[in-house]
């Protein structure tokens, strides 16, 4: 047996530290520093991770490396299996054209352009990062911004600030299922403090793109609508969340907030010829202008009525629990890791949801998707192969920040890191958020972010006396709102629109509402832990 060790550079927590903390300082220098593509950032900091582990923490290099493969076989199920069959829904929709028929139903929906950016940018766009994430909603909702004839740079920025709200529940409740696997806390927990957390943003955000879709007359003319939007999606996000599941959280709250719009009366009042002119300076697309059949439009819904559905279904108890009886359990050969206690950890034995995890019940919405959209088994196959080659490097980075966090947290650097940073004492609700804000800014992921300090956060809670799962979610709420600056993010949004070589200056667009809205989430968590708003808390 391996017993973990918190002091083991020179009996000293600082240095053991500084030392730990080494693999973490790779990964981000690479990334943030040297702009080393993440899959390769990744794989240097695991071996970083192990040659740690080994040389300081004098963990079995056998133990190493079976910690390291566990983690790689959970970034590949569950994690990415959910991308990659949330990805594959969204690839048939496309290659049966339904998606461009989805787009213009957005389109008839107002002609205000404000409006038009709520329905796409944080409606579909929440849509989008609860199905595919990594990415996807910012290319996608800027490119239909730019066809309904936005200019380039204002649908590229209103497009990453809609991305805030909808991302620790996105890809089917990715990033807060990694958390809970990292920290060892229950999923529910950590999705419940969450979902009481990313609300209030959802709150704020839309008033925030219809100012910076048309400023003050924006704000002044359609924050009803506006207002109405989030506060629906907020409350779907909440109750989902809270009361029925992590992975549909997004999907609920979506929906809800484009019923909402589309139900206020002022969302179908027609826009000014002067609201119009100065807003959507760029070319309008002649396609949307194209009629649909009703029976297509049906069609193009039908992907997403589906996975509701089907995650619906899957949460009735007595379906639950069938699924559940799929599950296998069994020890992880090569290791035997105690926490400095004694007590064994729990990444001794793998749990293996065969079919109750997110990505198989995404599986099943495919299969039936491609019934429902026509397409022919070997025409879905090949699009299912072509969303893998198409992640090949997010499965790399993802198996490899996975690898290297378990490493670091079964080795003890994480609880080394932990201790030392429990030190802020109560300080550390304020800079809870702002690790997680940092870690998505340099890895473009909350998922990655999490694998990396979820851990670290717990172990720090523990120490400081606040509560684990309160850090926890800080740690995913306030990485939401590091998306909008991350490199990766800034430059899907200017190969999107046609801005190569841009970034910065969308930087210097979005970096201002990255650190207002940052600053918002530290004042939550801070009012959390406390008594000013602690009844928030579960």
């Amino acid at each position: 047996m391996y017993v973990q060790e918190l002091e083991p550079v020179a009996d000293s927590l600082g240095l053991s530290a500084l030392v730990a903390a080494l693999p973490l300082v790779i990964v981000l220098v690479l990334l943030g520093g040297l702009r080393m593509k993440a899959h390769l950032a990744g794989l240097i900091g695991l071996l970083g991770a192990v040659l740690v582990a080994c040389l300081a923490y004098r963990m079995p290099l056998d133990q190493t490396l079976s910690s390291a493969v566990q983690g790689a076989v959970f970034g590949l199920f569950p994690i990415m299996w959910i991308v990659v069959n949330a990805l594959w829904v969204y690839r048939m929709t496309v290659r049966t054209q339904h998606f461009d028929i989805l787009r213009r139903s957005f389109g008839r929906l107002s002609d205000d352009p404000r409006i038009q950016a709520l329905v796409v940018a944080f409606c579909f766009g929440a849509l989008l990062e609860a199905l595919a994430g990594f990415g996807a909603p910012v290319a996608i909702s800027a490119v239909m911004l730019v066809a309904l004839g936005f200019d380039p740079v204002r649908a590229a920025v209103v497009a990453l600030v809609a991305n805030t709200a909808p991302v620790a529940f996105g890809a089917m409740g990715t990033p807060v299922v990694t958390l809970a696997q990292v920290t060892g806390l229950p999923l529910d927990s950590v999705a419940s403090v969450v979902g009481r957390q990313t609300p209030l943003l959802a709150l704020v955000v839309p008033l925030v793109l219809v100012w910076l879709v048309d400023g003050r007359r924006g704000l002044r003319d359609t924050w009803i609508p506006a207002a109405a939007c989030g506060v629906a999606f907020a409350i779907a996000q909440f109750v989902a969340s809270n009361y029925v599941s992590a992975q549909l959280a997004d999907i609920a709250a979506a929906l809800a907030g484009a019923g909402a719009l589309v139900a206020v009366p002022h969302s179908r009042m027609p826009a000014s010829e002067a609201v119009r002119t100065s807003v959507l300076t760029g070319a309008r697309s002649e396609e949307l202008d194209e009629e649909d059949p009703r029976r297509e439009v049906v069609r193009a819904y039908a992907p997403y009525a589906l996975i509701v559905v089907i995650f619906s279904v899957a949460q009735i108890p007595v379906v639950k629990d069938w699924l559940a009886g799929a599950t296998r359990k069994f020890d992880w050969p090569l290791l035997d890791v105690a926490a400095p206690n004694g007590e064994p950890v729990g990444a001794n034995v793998f749990t293996w949801p065969v079919v109750s995890t997110g990505g198989t019940l995404v599986l099943f919405a495919g299969v039936a998707t491609a019934v429902v959209l026509g397409l022919h088994a070997r025409v879905a196959v090949r699009e299912w192969l072509a969303t893998v080659y198409e992640l090949r490097f997010a499965i790399l980075t993802v198996t490899s920040v996975l690898a290297l966090a378990y490493v670091m947290n079964l080795s003890g650097q994480a609880a080394t890191i932990g201790y030392f940073v429990a030190a802020a004492g109560a300080g550390l609700a304020f800079l809870s958020p702002v690790l997680g804000w940092f870690g998505v800014a340099v890895t473009g992921s909350d998922t990655s972010a999490n694998a990396l300090f979820g851990a670290l956060q717990v172990t720090a809670a523990r120490e400081s006396g606040l509560p684990p799962d309160l850090l926890a979610a800080a740690n995913s709420s306030g990485g939401v709102l590091g998306k909008m600056i991350s490199p990766q993010n800034l430059t899907i949004a200017c190969a999107a629109v046609g801005l190569a070589g841009k970034e910065g200056d969308l930087l210097r667009k979005v970096l201002p509402w990255s650190l207002g809205l940052l600053f918002v989430m530290c004042l939550i968590v801070v009012g959390q832990s406390t008594f000013v708003l602690g009844w928030m808390l579960p």
